[in-house]
Order: C-alpha cells, then sequence, then structure tokens
C-alpha cells in the first residue's frame, strides 16, 4: 500500500488558501503594505492577507511597477509569511523577463510561507506570461498562482479572453483583471473560466455581495487600504494644524506595539491558527 505524501506547512496553507476561493462566498483579499498592517488585519478575521506592491513601492521610496523592490518584498514575505493567516505577495511581474528566475523567486515565496503569489502581465507578451506561469507551477506547485492581465487596467479590455486563456493552460490557479466593473462583463468571463475570477474592488463599482451573485470568487482591495491610510495622516496633520481635534480611530501606542510581538495578533490574544 503506498503511503500519502506528507503535507508541509507551505502545502497546507497554499492547500487552505485555495479553499477561500469559494462561489458564493468570495475572499475579500486585504492588502497590507508591512508587518503592521498585516498583522492588525489579522486581527479583523480576515484569513488571508495579501500585499499591495504600489505601498511596498512607495514605502520604500521605490517606483511601483519597474521591477525595482525583488528586495523589498522577499523580506516582507519572509516577515509575514510564519504569521497566523495566510499570505498571498503581489510580485509585479515577478521582477524578471526570464521565466527561470521569476519561478526561483516564487521557490523562495513558497519556502518562507506564501500561499499565494500574483503576477502581473503589465500588457507584455502573452507567451511569456504563460511561461512564467508554466515555470512557477513546476518549481513550487503547491503555490496558487494568480495571473493577472492589464488588458482593462492599461488597456481598453481587448485581447482579455485570449490572454485568460492563455494563462489558464499554463496553468495559473486563478485569473485577475483590475479595471472590470461591469457586472454583466464580469458574469461572462466567469462562465468562461475554469477558474477562480478575481477582480478590483472600486469604491464606486459593484459591491462584494453583487460580485459574489455573478461568480466572482475572490476581491482584492489592491493599494486601497495604503492610500487611504496615507490620506487619514495627512487629514490628521492639518486638523491639528488648524486647530481642529482629528477624528477617526486611533490605535493607542501599546495596540500597535503590540504587533510586533511574537505569537499575537492584535484583538486575538495567542496566535490563532489557520489550519
Amino acid at each position: 500500500m503506498t503511503a500519502e505524501p506528507q503535507q508541509t506547512p507551505s502545502s497546507r496553507a497554499a492547500t487552505a488558501f485555495a479553499g477561500l476561493h469559494r462561489a458564493g462566498e468570495p475572499l475579500l483579499l486585504p492588502n497590507a503594505w508591512d508587518h503592521a498592517s498585516a498583522r492588525a488585519l489579522a486581527g479583523q478575521g480576515f484569513p488571508a492577507i495579501g500585499t499591495t506592491s504600489l505601498g511596498v513601492a512607495a514605502a520604500a521610496g521605490l517606483p511601483d511597477g519597474a521591477a525595482a523592490t525583488r528586495r523589498e518584498t522577499l523580506r516582507l514575505a519572509v516577515a509575514l509569511g510564519s504569521g497566523p493567516f495566510l499570505l498571498s505577495v503581489d510580485a509585479e511581474g515577478g521582477f524578471s523577463d526570464d521565466p527561470d528566475e521569476v519561478a526561483e523567486f516564487a521557490r523562495e515565496l513558497y519556502a518562507v510561507g506564501a500561499a499565494g503569489i500574483n503576477l502581473e502581465d503589465g500588457l507584455g507578451p502573452s507567451a511569456r506570461h504563460a511561461a512564467k506561469i508554466a515555470a512557477v507551477k513546476r518549481a513550487a506547485p503547491g503555490l496558487f498562482v494568480n495571473a493577472r492581465t492589464d488588458t482593462h487596467w492599461l488597456g481598453d479590455g481587448d485581447g482579455t479572453l485570449a490572454r485568460l486563456d492563455a494563462y489558464q493552460l499554463a496553468g495559473a490557479d486563478g485569473v485577475f483583471v483590475p479595471g472590470l466593473t461591469g457586472l454583466r462583463a464580469i458574469e461572462a468571463l466567469v462562465r468562461h473560466l475554469e477558474v477562480p475570477l478575481n477582480v478590483l474592488h472600486s469604491p464606486g463599482g459593484p459591491t462584494v455581495a453583487r460580485l459574489a451573485d455573478v461568480g466572482v470568487r475572490r476581491v482584492s482591495l489592491g493599494s486601497l487600504l495604503y492610500r487611504r491610510a496615507l490620506g487619514a495622516a495627512i487629514e490628521t496633520a492639518a486638523d491639528v494644524r488648524a486647530g481642529r481635534t482629528p477624528t477617526g480611530t486611533t490605535p493607542s501606542y501599546d495596540d500597535v506595539a503590540g504587533l510586533a510581538a511574537p505569537g499575537r495578533v492584535a484583538g486575538h490574544g495567542p496566535m490563532r491558527e489557520w489550519t
């Protein structure tokens, strides 16, 4: 009798993460930019946390989407990969045009505990992006690959289906079409796809409940939280300068200091297990 292969912590995390992509109950994925923001979000009960490439880049004083933050992205993954939540890493285009180099980076992410990776095509050649996806799945088969196309973000939506078909065929576990907000178009895409569709939440667009109704299985917040946090900081400074009392939620010093404590998540005491 052949023994069942034993799952590693990384493979258990990846399996659990894939299981959160459910029809009728999509994964709402908030995106963190540092250790404290990820821990604070986990403390609100979010079982999975993504990273935002814009937030990571801006916090380091580097450009987003320019393959400049490989080191910072890996460092954050190392800090968060053993946390009491499932982690998906926004890796831009994989920080290289070489599929083997992208695969090696994905393998490193998987080794430190990441359950998923988000890879964007930036409207580059779809064959090259498909080659990256295939290489990642060979190097880290358990890692959930969310393949993003920027046809709606950077273009007019032309070629979306052909790109997504290529990415599915290459082994993508899910596909991401930021900038797509029309419910009819989203529903048609869901019907076409064999893997979960991820859309980016738009403050003026459909609610999570409406997206769930048309079959979306993952809704990301992208850089929204980071940009809102910056906005709140600017407003608070302006209020103090003008003699006004700042409004909104302000965590205490001890609350924030507690986010750095090993084995603790704000609002939950001892570390929770996701298994």
